[in-house]
């Protein structure tokens, strides 16, 4: 049936001011039609967060305007079962393989959920992967028994795997990574090289086999999942916040640490000594507290933001291996946990801090940047 022509049909023998109403409602469901389409040229950005005490996932979408002006609003939400404090874009439909748009979350829970981003109001997740399910125990009891392969605790960390496009790794404060198969919808290899909660995993752009975590015991390990063994760790001063490769460089990775600092490595380097830890390729002071954040630009090399939970964002020129400050902001959103450049206009930093409001900054707005990497300003 052609839905339009039927509703034209109708209004034919309607009254006019019946007419009139339906029309007006028509123009409205067209507009709000419009609203919720996503355009090839709106920027999606996911917020996780909390709000008295609902757990949400909001798809957010920031427009830029011709006259440089710029509006974000959230598109939808998606309540989540618990504290979110992780998650993870991927392409990869769970089963099929198709490709789509879906994020996984890690939560307070051991369970990892899948959504699709494609569809609005949902309830429930794609898939969990882990997690706990209702089981009758003696005497008809009811009770929560952990699926097989899942985390027993909070997953602190997920990262996916763009080449291999069905893997996806996830840190946990159980001690373990883990490696998924999201086609398969089961745990692939469970890892436990570190001996306290791991906070984050990266993997490599370049060498889509490796695989960087960082853990509370102040440590750094490269594992080679071809053969699911170690080929590198490094020994930091404190607790790692976050890891991040360099991807003009596939041999750099940076670590952020707890107590501010930020240290640059060579994959190469490893040392067999772990006490006495192997050379970094910079050390730098970046923050006077945790830098719970790192981002990398996609198209100005050495260009990388640090975020930190003393209200800073920091932007760096990394030439030569002697980081230069080249802008600073306190964007009022509080303690920084998560910043990100796009990918399509790499100087758009999304920033997210304990305040709850999502923000962008221009990068190129600021005089700094402009003199550093203006060359790359052309984000079409």
């Amino acid at each position: 049936m052609d839905f339009p022509s039927f509703r034209h049909i109708l209004r034919n023998d309607m009254d006019p001011y019946l007419k009139e109403n339906t029309e007006e409602n028509a123009d409205d469901e067209e507009e709000e039609i419009e609203d919720m389409t996503i355009k090839p040229t709106d920027a999606v950005i996911l917020c996780a967060r909390v709000e008295d005490e609902v757990n949400l996932l909001e798809v957010c979408i920031f427009e830029e305007a011709e006259d440089g002006d710029s509006n974000m609003y959230v598109h939808h939400d998606i309540i989540l079962s618990a504290f979110p404090l992780s998650m993870a874009w991927l392409d990869c439909r769970p089963q099929s393989g198709e490709k789509g748009n879906f994020v996984a979350t890690g939560t307070m829970g051991p369970a990892i959920e899948i959504w699709d981003l494609d569809l609005i109001d949902e309830v429930q997740p794609l898939l969990a992967l882990g997690g706990k399910k209702r089981v009758k125990g003696k005497e008809k009891k009811i009770k929560k028994k952990f699926k097989k392969g899942s985390h027993r605790d909070a997953v602190l960390g997920l990262a996916w795997n763009k080449e291999l496009r069905n893997v996806l790794a996830s840190a946990s404060a159980d001690k373990t990574v883990k490696i998924w198969d999201v086609v398969q919808e089961k745990c692939a290899v469970t890892l436990e090289h570190h001996t306290d909660k791991v906070q984050t995993v990266a993997w490599s752009r370049h060498s889509p086999e490796l695989l960087l975590s960082g853990s509370f015991d102040k440590s750094v390990a490269l594992m080679d999942m071809k053969s699911s063994s170690e080929s590198g760790r490094w020994s930091v001063d404190a607790d790692v916040e976050s890891i991040v490769w360099d991807p003009h460089n596939e041999h750099a990775f940076v670590v952020s640490l707890e107590n501010g600092m930020v240290q640059c490595f060579d994959k190469r380097s490893a040392s067999s000594d772990t006490v006495s830890g192997a050379k970094t390729i910079f050390t730098l002071h970046a923050h006077e507290k945790a830098v719970s954040s790192l981002s990398f630009s996609s198209v100005a090399p050495n260009f990388l933001a640090t975020g930190s939970t003393d209200k800073m964002i920091k932007l760096w020129d990394l030439s030569n291996n002697q980081p230069a400050c080249i802008a600073s902001q306190n964007p009022k959103a509080g303690k920084i946990f998560t910043i990100s450049f796009s990918e399509d206009s790499p100087f758009l930093l999304a920033i997210g801090g304990h305040k709850g409001k999502l923000q962008v900054w221009d990068t190129l707005s600021d005089q700094g940047v402009v003199n550093r990497f203006g060359i790359y300003g052309n984000r079409n």
